[in-house]
């Protein structure tokens, strides 16, 4: 029982996260300190600094920002969109068709 409660969270915090993001304004996350130990720490930015605010730009379309946020947005906002596929999928009880199925 446990088990069903965690899988259909998961999936549908999933399936529901990136549309709540939509509907928030894209500088939601802009605004504010950066709370990345690297950064507090060491001083020194890390590869993930700056991605949710570069995903919440990338995902309103506004790509030059996203750009400017962190880089690697436009790597990983594209495999996000497989996983959040398999998330729907597995919500209907399906499993993904194809080799994406077979990958994730």
């Amino acid at each position: 029982m446990l088990r069903k409660v965690v899988f259909y969270t998961r999936v549908w915090v999933t399936i529901l996260a990136p549309v709540v993001l939509l509907f928030l304004p894209a500088d939601f996350f802009d605004k504010g300190e950066s709370i990345c130990l690297s950064k507090s720490l060491a001083g020194i930015e890390c590869y993930a600094c700056g991605m949710t605010r570069a995903v919440m730009h990338f995902i309103h379309f506004e790509f030059e920002a996203a750009w400017e946020f962190n880089k690697l947005s436009y790597i990983v906002v594209p495999l996000l969109f497989p996983l959040w596929l398999k998330a729907v999928f597995e919500a209907q009880g399906k499993q993904l068709p194809g080799i994406l199925g077979k990958l994730t």
